[in-house]
């Protein structure tokens, strides 16, 4: 039977996936890492509620959320991505964009460049799908590295062009989804966006957030 997301997103919660396992005893260092990033969403969203009259709308409520999925599928995108330096799956993975790059130029480049630094590559993903979540589920900084995740999105998409097992209209929806998190500025609902913007009007933090 496949798993549905809501059974999906509980085992990651509580670190009962194959991929919590490969960590040994390091995964509740993931447990609580994540634990405590869906706990802060939730602070976050409250303490702003309770603060700003402005942010007490559906419409918040519903970007809150959509950008609170978004940043939980980045999270539990970037677990298979451990143990570093270079992990079987990411391994593999990267192999299937090398040979299924939409452009051979593309795929020369992966086997040329990505594929021999495999170990850099996997930790610079992970730390970029990692800080990814962080922002979404923070709301914090939204509009920058919402840019970061189209570029990843971007990627996949291109690599995994020709792979037959793979729907390329996922890698659309998912660019489309930050497109809307930097349109809507979705950091300002019910966001650590929001909260930064009342304590200071910095270009800077009009910019990214």
């Amino acid at each position: 039977m496949r798993t549905n997301p809501f059974a999906d997103a509980l085992d990651f919660l509580i670190g009962n996936t194959g991929d919590h396992a490969g960590l040994g005893p390091f995964r509740f260092l993931f447990v609580l890492a994540s634990t405590l990033l869906v706990l802060g969403s939730f602070v976050i969203a409250w303490r702003n509620w309770q603060a700003d009259p402005t942010q007490r709308s559906a419409r918040n409520i519903v970007l809150w959320l959509v950008r609170g999925v978004l940043g939980g599928m980045w999270l539990e995108g970037c677990l298979w991505k451990l143990p570093l330096p270079v992990t079987d799956g990411f391994s593999y993975w990267l192999g299937l964009t090398a040979d299924n790059a939409a452009f051979s130029f593309y795929g020369t480049l992966l086997k040329s460049v990505f594929v021999p630094n495999i170990a850099v590559v996997d930790t610079l993903v992970f730390l970029s799908e990692f800080s990814l979540a962080t922002a979404l589920l923070l709301g914090v900084g939204v509009r920058a590295v919402s840019v970061l995740g189209i570029g990843i999105a971007l990627n996949l998409w291109i690599g995994l062009y020709h792979y037959q097992a793979e729907w390329p209209w996922t890698y659309v929806f998912i660019i489309m989804l930050q497109v809307l998190m930097i349109s809507d500025r979705t950091g300002r609902a019910l966001g650590l966006d929001a909260m930064l913007q009342r304590r200071s009007a910095a270009p800077v933090l009009r910019l990214i957030g």
